[in-house]
């Protein structure tokens, strides 16, 4: 057997290089770094010395590093992948959230936190905590329950089988998530024999498991039997590739499609078919629709609470649920009629058994009542003089956008309007992070997005909550030379939360700059901050200028910024729908007293098995 001697760091590098996908391009794209004493000697020099093999990027943040990979991945549908390394401490640290933000949303990343010597002889090193009671525990123990694999190397032998662990792991459409590689630092500067045959090349390609033929008959006679089916579309089925199948399936059997936020853009809106979002931040149609339906089957979604109105959206006492879907954990979920399998598989073979079977929903009056409800609050304000809100925001994003152009945002207000009132032209057009709704995700997801699409007209839409919490990744993307627009709302706090407050029966309290106990409000320069990072920013205050500075800002080759200040209190909303939001059972606030029993009420008829 052929060996070549190289440290654990190196050999980590040469196997990460020679992974490739079934289209011939290496599966990890990239690796992020911020180099510290815990990577930079060992792991730091193996990237240098490989760099002719994989790219280095150099970011401001380890969790904006791990964004933009998630994004990138996401934005590929999981068929190449980014890796992130960080030093030893809150390098490390900093990337958990993120890793719990790819974990919701199983999306790979390769995590290479640093860790302490596996040695022990220098300990306590700098950045290192000491568990009285567990000699073996360090703070990258707070990935475990955050990662789809986790392996700690105390042996640069250990290698052999913790990368095609990790790589088996990001690569299986039904394990798919983070994978962490916890390097002890002292072992990535140790030499080994490693074979030769470790670095060949290898090629990763994704399973598309094909259905049960008996559980698909089984679904096929409970559709048969449904008065009102119902879809609703998850993440999964743009992860399958299966929007044509599943635009065929709803065509041929005439059952409607409601969309999760991962899964929003499977139809194009205005596709006959097309309910829209569905549940908390849902449409009217959707809504409207589930609340009688008698079987709804998921596809590709775990049924998250935003999505099922914390279960209390459907109605009929005679729904039944039903799941195509490769996990068996989300399959089961509510007694539901499993189908396990591929999205796309499990839509054809479902088709198939039905025959000519045509459910002949008639949806073309609730579309239409809709669509008229949503032009009517995204259409320009009838005043200069009035702060526009989030959703005319909104109108004038789609009114902006060319057939290249895809959306993104993660939290705050956004989310929850761009689900009921983003109008997706085609599958690809909407890229929303709302299973972990994580604020700071924004700016550097966008940065990732382009990087995985540069053709792209990457559109950011972010509350200046989020921009204050992670926008350092701006400098990233100019001085990497990375463009896309930034549509920067500032409505001065956390409105979405001021508003679940006001909802819940508190007073408003902590959330927006003018409840804060300093008597000035601060007079953040958004236009200027954005600018010191190397982005180019402007202030508008009407809608118009608006739309003409989105289309101005297409194509350039930095970050380009948008500021516009909108209003806290929204117009009247339309669509939504009921979320378990608890109110304290007493309080001293009639508000309060008010808000607990109409939510004792409305929790009352909540489907409960």
């Amino acid at each position: 057997m052929t060996t070549v001697r190289l440290t654990a760091a190196q050999a980590m590098v040469r196997y990460i290089a020679a992974q490739k996908t079934d289209e011939g391009v290496p599966f990890i794209e990239g690796i992020w770094a911020i180099f510290g004493h815990g990577n930079v000697a060992a792991l730091g020099e193996a990237l240098y010395t490989h760099r002719d093999r994989i790219k280095t990027y150099r970011g401001q943040n380890e969790q904006g590093m791990c964004h933009a990979s998630i994004a990138y991945a996401k934005e590929l549908r999981r068929k190449r992948a980014m890796a992130v390394t960080a030093s030893i401490g809150p390098g490390s640290t900093n990337m958990v959230t993120a890793a719990a933000l790819a974990h919701v949303n199983r999306l790979p990343v390769l995590l290479i936190p640093s860790d302490v010597f596996a040695n022990r002889q220098p300990d306590p090193v700098l950045q290192q905590i000491e568990p009285w009671h567990d000699g073996t525990l360090t703070v990258n123990d707070a990935f475990k329950p955050v990662s789809a694999y986790f392996d700690r190397i105390t042996r640069p032998e250990q290698l052999l089988s913790a990368l095609p662990r990790a790589f088996a792991t990001m690569t299986d459409p039904l394990t798919c998530g983070p994978a962490t590689i916890a390097m002890c630092q002292d072992v990535q500067a140790e030499a080994w024999d490693f074979p030769e045959a470790f670095f060949e090349e290898r090629v990763w390609t994704s399973r598309r498991p094909r259905p049960d033929e008996e559980d698909v008959a089984r679904l096929a006679d409970a559709v048969k039997a449904a008065a009102r089916p119902l879809i609703v579309a998850g993440g999964g089925v743009h992860y399958s590739e299966a929007c044509d199948a599943l635009r065929i399936f709803a065509e041929t059997h005439g059952i409607p499609v409601a969309e999760t936020q991962s899964g929003k853009g499977a139809l194009p809106w205005d596709h006959p078919m097309a309910l829209g979002g569905i549940g908390v931040s849902g449409s009217d149609a959707s809504n409207r629709y589930a609340d009688q339906a008698d079987l709804v089957i998921g596809v590709g979604t775990r049924f998250q609470d935003f999505t099922t109105g914390s279960w209390r959206l459907f109605q009929n006492p005679d729904v039944r649920f039903a799941q195509i879907n490769l996990a068996p954990y989300d399959a089961h979920k509510r007694r539901a009629l499993p189908v396990i399998g591929d999205a796309k598989r499990g839509l054809e073979a479902l088709s198939a058994a039905l025959g000519d079977h045509d459910a002949k929903a008639d949806v073309a009056t609730l579309r239409q009542e809709w669509f008229v409800g949503l032009d009517a609050v995204t259409d320009r304000p009838s005043s200069d003089n009035e702060l526009p809100s989030d959703q005319q925001v909104i109108g004038a994003v789609q009114r902006s956008c060319v057939d290249e152009s895809v959306v993104m945002c993660a939290a705050g207000t956004m989310p929850g309007e761009l689900q009921k009132l983003w109008k997706p032209w085609k599958p690809g057009s909407y890229h929303m992070e709302y299973g972990y709704s994580c604020m700071g995700y924004e700016l550097a997801g966008a940065m990732g997005m382009k990087m995985a699409r540069p053709d792209k007209d990457v559109i950011c839409m972010v509350g200046d909550g989020s921009y204050m919490m992670l926008n350092a990744e701006i400098a990233t993307a100019a001085m990497m030379g990375v463009g896309f627009t930034v549509v920067l709302t500032d409505n001065r706090g956390y409105g979405c939360i001021n508003r679940l407050q006001m909802g819940s029966g508190s007073p408003e309290f902590n959330n927006m700059y003018e409840h804060s106990l300093k008597q000035e409000m601060p007079q953040i320069d958004f236009v200027a901050h954005a600018r010191s990072m190397g982005a180019d920013a402007v202030k508008v205050s009407r809608i118009d200028d608006l739309e003409e500075e989105i289309a101005k800002a297409r194509g350039k080759t930095r970050p380009q910024v948008i500021l516009i200040d909108t209003t806290p209190y929204p117009p009247t909303e339309i669509g939504g729908f009921f979320w378990d939001v608890v109110p304290p059972e007493v309080s001293e606030l009639e508000s309060a007293r008010a808000a607990r029993a109409e939510y004792d009420d409305m929790v009352k008829d909540r489907f409960k098995i």
